[in-house]
């Protein structure tokens, strides 16, 4: 029997989705949570419409998953 997600505090949301990938309603549930004053950085695509990889933008995302993982160890 699943959890009432909406009963669920975030934290306790975030760490049932982490532990359960593809429940696609707790997802929803838990990324319907996000505030308007969240900050959100779009990053260009990965690949044109073709299907060819962008090296420059796949730089730019490698970086900054390095310092956002800099950012959560410290």
């Amino acid at each position: 029997m699943k959890p009432n997600f909406n009963e669920m505090n975030t934290p306790d949301l975030r760490a049932y989705v982490l532990e359960h990938r593809h429940d696609d309603e707790a997802i929803r549930i838990l990324f319907s949570r996000r505030s308007n004053g969240m900050h959100v950085i779009q990053y260009p695509p990965i690949c044109t419409p073709e299907g060819e990889p962008i090296k420059e933008n796949i730089r730019i995302m490698e970086e900054a998953i390095r310092q956002r993982a800099e950012e959560d160890r410290s």
